[in-house]
């Protein structure tokens, strides 16, 4: 596994982090920057529960966001596929 080039602190919900990558830093940031809003999102409603769970509900929305676009992407990349396959009978 090669190095990570980059070395960024962030804040996440009032707790610094420091995130290795090889990501740009600004990307690094803007990432972390999103992690964060969905946790303050989370306690906004949830304003009962500790920060661990306020985070794992936080990951369960993102992979749930996550995998639909994953399925709307593979759907599209099919209906791509049968188009240019249609195309390739003219």
């Amino acid at each position: 596994m090669g190095e990570f080039k980059n070395r960024i602190t962030v804040n996440i919900y009032d707790q610094f982090y420091t995130i290795l990558g090889e990501d740009e830093p600004s990307h690094i940031r803007h990432v972390a920057s999103l992690v964060d809003e969905r946790i303050r999102e989370i306690a906004k409603y949830n304003a009962g529960l500790d920060t661990s769970r306020k985070a794992v509900l936080a990951a369960v929305n993102v992979m749930d966001d996550y995998v639909k676009l994953k399925e709307e992407h593979d759907l599209l990349l099919q209906k791509l596929s049968r188009i240019e396959g249609n195309n390739d009978n003219d």
